[in-house]
């Protein structure tokens, strides 16, 4: 409910209006039965035709106008829904971009998305059916009873006690409900990751024929999901029966003591047919608040999940520090690992133990090591994607913590494992890296990425389109153009993680050569799997199981660490030459 306040607080004269103009039809529609009353006891009873045709255009003009306040109210409600969930949709999607890796990792993509549509549109709803029944249905329902008494007090008591009974089913269901619609929105999130994965990895999964068992694991989740929805359905199911029964016994409470009055002749036949009508409203507006209920419970407990969301907050704490490029090169160490350590989430296994190394600027750093030694962790603690659990990692003579991260990550140029594009054109890509850059200094970094080639044969160049994750890419192309994007910005420190591995050997070193070339006192960090690319580093740093087990030059490392000459010959054979 909280969530629901402040998505509205924009939108405070919409949430006035709406539930105004439906008080207002609902006020119309309590005068109809009286209306019908009169004609059945005066214009019937006498036989006046008049009387009934001006009471006929009476009902006319009361339908009119109700249906015109109806589509104002629906306006006003549908407004405020809109804009609320726009705004609550942005200030999610804003909020998660501030979330660091480490939370990210731990929610999960799939719960994000469910969270950022399924969710949303199901808080959307729900305050637009709150905004025009919440008050609407209770209004009639308690109007109808007052009109009641007006009519026959004797009658009205059946009123009195049918809408006490209706609300214990109607709010014992609620309150059953609610729960299980958040298990079940949990449940989407299970399928939705699932769904997410086996898009994503389709041609993994192909390659090594897990579609069946994909497939049982799919089956699997739907199939929970299934049965949380039908348990919750038919909790939910049980709210129109047990009105209807409650409602119907009701109305036949009113004939029965409605035809004793008649037969008095201390009520009129017109007013049974008011009373009827009454009850009959009172159906209807249950029935419709039922819905309602039901609906608002689901919407109040995806607002629950969004604002579980909303309510996680980023673990890092961000400096003011600026990182003052004019100052790197009077600055001894431009990167420095003081004993560092990382686990993930908090695992008590550490991913990397007790690193420590020194880089001047300007210098290469190549990073070599197994599958899964740490490499891409060692690098992701530099732009500061996660902290160090243990020991200091310092950028020019300052604490990573102590910058703020705009500085921070303004000064690290990232070329990540998977190359990533976004939709838009090459300029467009490029300009992530630096949005002020011109053409030429994009022609000079795509130069220098070995992709201004390929980039002028396409027929617009600069502005060939570029497809959701670049798939009209090849996977090469995606990676020069990744390393183009982190070169326009002139970083302080850039880091390649494993970034050509889909280039040949000459492409390769001709990347090599044109980064080394680039003025300026760039440091570069390379991370690579072949120790061509990184055996003409300044510093080859050897990791193995998350440990530092060798720091050098090549030659260095080929005369004392057994792990780099593992690997060295593993690709070469002894006494051939690398180079």
């Amino acid at each position: 409910m909280e969530l629901w306040k402040e998505a509205l607080k924009d939108y405070k004269k919409e949430s006035i209006l709406a539930p105004l103009f439906k008080m207002l039809e609902a006020l119309l529609d309590l005068l109809v039965p009286l209306v019908m009353a009169k004609i059945i006891n005066v214009g019937i009873a006498s036989g006046d035709k008049g009387y009934i045709i001006s009471r006929s255009i009476l009902l006319i003009v009361l339908g009119a106008a109700g249906l015109a306040i109806s589509i104002t109210a629906q306006y006003f409600a549908a407004k405020a829904a809109t804009g609320a969930s726009t705004k609550l949709r942005h200030d999610l999607f804003e909020h998660i971009g501030e979330l660091g890796y480490g939370e990210l990792d731990k929610i999960g993509t799939g719960t994000l998305v469910t969270r950022m549509t399924s969710d949303i549109n199901q808080v959307q709803n729900g305050i637009n059916l709150a905004l025009r029944l919440l008050l609407r249905s209770p209004f009639i329902v308690f109007g109808s009873m007052i009109m009641a008494f007006t009519i026959n007090v004797r009658a009205a008591l059946i009123f009195v006690v049918t809408i006490p009974l209706l609300a214990v089913v109607i709010f014992g269901i609620m309150k059953k409900t609610r729960p299980l619609y958040k298990k079940v929105q949990d449940s989407l999130d299970t399928v939705t990751g699932l769904t997410h994965d086996n898009l994503t990895g389709v041609r993994v999964v192909r390659a090594f024929g897990r579609e069946d068992a994909e497939v049982e694991e799919f089956d699997a989740a739907d199939e929970a999901l299934t049965r949380g929805q039908l348990h919750v359905g038919r909790l939910s199911a049980l709210m129109n029966p047990l009105t209807l029964i409650i409602i119907n016994l009701a109305v036949a409470a009113i004939l029965y003591r409605g035809g004793i009055e008649v037969n008095t002749g201390t009520l009129a036949a017109g007013d049974v047919i008011a009373l009827i009508n009454y009850m009959n409203q009172i159906l209807i507006e249950l029935v419709k608040l039922a819905n309602l209920i039901v609906t608002i419970s689901r919407s109040l407990a995806c607002a629950d999940r969004v604002g579980d969301i909303m309510k996680m907050q980023p673990a890092m704490i961000y400096g003011t520090e600026k990182v003052a490029a004019e100052e790197n090169d009077h600055v001894p160490f431009a990167v420095e690992f003081d004993h560092v350590s990382l686990a993930y989430g908090g695992s008590a296994e550490e991913s990397l133990s007790d690193i420590s190394f020194r880089v001047k600027p300007s210098q290469t750093v190549g990073i070599i090591g197994g599958t899964g030694s740490g490499k891409t962790s060692l690098v992701n603690l530099i732009p500061r994607y996660y902290d160090a659990t243990k020991g200091t990692v310092r950028l020019y003579g300052h604490d990573v913590k102590d910058y703020d991260r705009e500085s921070l990550r303004g000064c690290v140029g990232m070329v990540a494992q998977k190359a990533q594009l976004f939709s838009g054109t090459i300029r467009s890509n490029l300009a992530w890296g630096n949005e002020h850059a011109d053409d030429a200094a994009m022609w000079r970094a795509l130069d220098a990425a070995q992709a201004s080639e390929f980039v002028k044969k396409k027929e617009k160049d600069l502005d060939e389109p570029v497809e959701q994750s670049g798939r009209n890419f090849s996977g090469g192309q995606k990676q020069r153009l990744t390393i183009a994007r982190a070169l326009v910005r002139d970083p302080a420190v850039l880091i390649l993680d494993d970034s050509a591995s889909a280039l040949d050997f000459a492409t390769d070193a001709a990347l090599r050569r044109a980064i080394r070339d680039l003025s300026g006192t760039m440091t570069t960090f390379i991370v690579s799997q072949r120790t061509n690319s990184i055996m003409g580093a300044d510093l080859i740093l050897v990791l193995d199981d998350g440990r530092l087990v060798g720091a050098g030059t090549h030659r260095e490392l080929m005369a004392s660490c057994p792990v780099y000459q593992d690997i060295y010959y593993s690709q070469y054979e002894k006494g051939e030459d690398a180079s």
